[in-house]
């Protein structure tokens, strides 16, 4: 599995602006010079008609430098999940901004740490005379963005099933609540629905396939910037064990510590093969993609946590201070981590595909 030349082309160009833009400051550009919102939107909606190995390019490198930027909530999950619902006046009016990074969007869907359709317990209900629909519920572990959300699409119950609407940010009734989490990097939101007018998206009843869907896309993005951040861990690690001399040598001399760098860097090379396998087989083979989403999350979570964990450990005291990055990256690990579901939640996915009992 190789990515094409222009692919790297992609990396480079991205890893540029993030050395000359930090933070929030570096969405412009990107949005505007390399059209990151736009890599996965068809051309018929104003994107760059690209697929999830474009994706995974971008965000190994926003991994590395941890950047808050809304590509997961806004381009995967929003824009994945307007594209799966099918519904072509939805996505003719909300991607081409999408796209643009003018706009960004956010999917409410988790419901009590759970990110399963099962567990949608959020409502809408038609009003009189069926003109309009109206969502009452809470949704959690919404990705936000301190600029602010213009698409928000939500996962709710209907007669039909689960269903997709679509709600104004700032509609009567729908109530935006920061959450205060371990990673600061990566800003959340609490949705509170008190009978909020939504607009109906996609089929009525599709919800459960089209969440589905969205998952193995997002957790096959989530374990590229997973990757991206825990071959950064190895890199700031490995430049420390060359530079830090204690005893009259450099500590990464030392034999302990040349195995521990040695196996982290086992980690990080399985994780890219298996974050590399889940892109390769949602542009390549669909099929296969439960399963190498499923994969790519569980390897890539247990080895950022890893690495992020070894990190803290060779560099000592410095590891767990404010100076240094150390303890952000290990934040980062343990929130992403759990984000989409923890990893014994996809190897029981794994486990019941294959009529398996998992441990």
């Amino acid at each position: 599995m190789r990515l094409t030349e222009e692919q790297e082309e992609l990396r480079s160009a991205v890893r540029s602006l993030l050395t000359r833009y930090e933070g929030a400051a570096a969405w412009g550009p990107l949005a505007e010079q390399i059209g990151v919102a736009a890599l996965a939107v068809p051309e018929e909606y104003g994107g760059a008609g690209g697929g999830a190995r474009d994706v995974h390019v971008l965000m190994a490198e926003l991994g590395r430098c941890l950047s808050p930027l809304p590509v997961l909530g806004s381009a995967v999950l929003t824009a994945g999940a307007l594209l799966a619902s099918g519904d072509k006046e939805a996505c003719g009016r909300l991607l081409p901004a999408l796209a643009e990074g003018g706009s960004v969007g956010a999917l409410a869907w988790a419901e009590q740490g759970s990110w399963d359709a099962e567990s949608v317990r959020a409502r809408a209900v038609p009003g009189p005379g069926g003109g309009a629909w109206f969502l009452s519920g809470v949704k959690e572990h919404v990705l936000d963005w301190p600029g602010g959300v213009d698409v928000l699409l939500v996962a709710v119950r209907t007669a039909a099933g689960v269903s997709l609407f679509e709600v104004a940010a700032d509609a009567p009734g729908a109530r935006r609540e920061p959450v205060v989490t371990m990673d600061g990097t990566r800003s959340q939101a609490r949705w509170v629905l008190d009978g909020a007018e939504g607009r109906p998206v996609g089929v009525a009843g599709d919800g459960e396939r089209i969440l589905s869907h969205v998952r193995d896309l997002a957790c096959t993005a989530l374990a590229a910037e997973q990757v991206g951040a825990a071959e950064r861990c190895l890199e700031l690690t490995v430049a420390h064990a060359r530079d830090r001399v204690q005893f009259g040598r450099a500590i990464g001399s030392f034999q302990a510590v040349k195995h521990r760098l040695a196996d982290a860097y086992v980690l990080v090379e399985s994780a890219r093969s298996a974050a590399l396998g889940a892109a390769f087989a949602a542009d390549e083979d669909p099929g296969a993609l439960p399963r190498a989403a499923a994969v790519a999350k569980s390897v890539c979570s247990e080895a950022f946590s890893a690495v992020a964990g070894e990190t803290i450990q060779l560099h000592g005291g410095i590891g767990i201070t404010w100076e240094h990055d150390a303890h952000r990256y290990f934040k980062r690990a343990h929130g992403a981590g759990e984000l989409f579901g923890p990893p014994a939640s996809h190897r029981a996915r794994l486990a019941a595909g294959l009529g398996l009992t998992s441990h």
